[in-house]
């Protein structure tokens, strides 16, 4: 079982009415519940992790969750308010504005978190709920403890410079996650922001220096690389005509860990020696996969035979 721990939210995309005039529809969203909603509709045994409220929001949320073959078992319920956010479209790239104050999902402190059970095999991290707290606090401390128990950790950080409040803070706390995770993902804008100015590869390569096992950078339409301490793989992206890019990079990162499941290698040992067939592989299945993503509207992920 793959584990996906971070943010459920509404996004509020734009429509136009049968009047012309513009509005907004609720549509289940969050990086990391993208993720969770993917790796189901892929078909590797996913399960979601954050806080959840009771309102007509949230049970939109564990619906879709339902929907797409994901286990909501271990999701923390309260009447705390739903976090939103509304999105503009500008030539199909996405910009958001959050409404977080005081919701379901950002409340959840480390004293909240549950025991894991033996199943969960993996865990996956990343999103706007590793810039505020307590649920940052929170993320990060499952993730310390659950790598320190032997199981494997993914990060995808998913950086929104306009949700930091306090950069020094995230930084620090983004680093350590770095350190601790053996799969990073970073795309090449996030991958800039953290490490500054210098070709992918040699950028990917101070993380790896840092303990990871494996480094993914997506450059959006270019395609996407991989890097291990022996090898560096990359994969065209499929050319497509792009809706929108809600969701795309969630896409990837669930047919990343898909891929790896199916191989059976979503260990630490089986991660380092990781073949070029296989990384190719997994690179081949996130590319496709968000390709269909960002060729239909908002965060709407391939079932698995749409990939046949």
């Amino acid at each position: 079982m793959i584990l996906c721990c971070g943010e459920a939210l509404i996004d509020m995309l734009p429509r136009r009415t049968e009047g012309g005039e513009d509005a907004f529809a609720p549509y289940p969203g969050g990086a990391v519940f993208n993720t969770a909603i993917a790796l189901g509709r892929l078909g590797a045994p996913a399960a979601f992790l954050s806080g959840i409220s009771t309102d007509l929001f949230g049970q939109l949320l564990m619906e879709a969750l339902k929907q797409s073959r994901v286990d909501g078992t271990l999701t923390i319920r309260s009447d705390r308010p739903t976090t939103l956010a509304f999105v503009r479209l500008i030539d199909g790239q996405a910009t958001y504005a959050f409404y977080d104050e005081n919701t379901a999902g950002r409340m959840i402190s480390p004293q909240d978190l549950p025991d894991l059970t033996d199943d969960i095999g993996a865990l996956f991290f990343g999103g706007i709920s590793l810039a505020v707290d307590p649920c940052g606090a929170a993320y990060e401390a499952l993730m310390e403890r659950e790598s320190a128990a032997g199981r494997l950790t993914m990060i995808d950080p998913n950086i929104r410079p306009g949700f930091i409040r306090d950069e020094s803070a995230y930084r620090a706390r983004i680093d350590r996650m770095l350190s601790c995770a053996d799969i990073v993902k970073l795309s090449d804008e996030d991958l800039r922001w953290l490490e500054g100015d210098g070709s992918i590869e040699e950028l990917a390569r101070g993380i790896l220096a840092r303990g990871p096992k494996l480094v993914l950078i997506t450059e959006g339409a270019r395609g996407a690389h991989a890097f291990t301490h022996r090898v560096a793989r990359f994969v065209p992206a499929q050319t497509v005509q792009v809706v929108d890019t809600v969701g795309a990079g969630d896409t990837f990162n669930a047919g990343i860990l898909a891929a790896l499941h199916r191989a059976d290698c979503l260990s630490r040992a089986a991660l380092s020696e990781l073949t070029d067939e296989i990384l190719d592989a997994a690179l081949s299945l996130g590319v496709r996969s968000a390709a269909i993503t960002v060729s239909r509207a908002g965060a709407n992920p391939p079932w698995a035979e749409e990939l046949a």
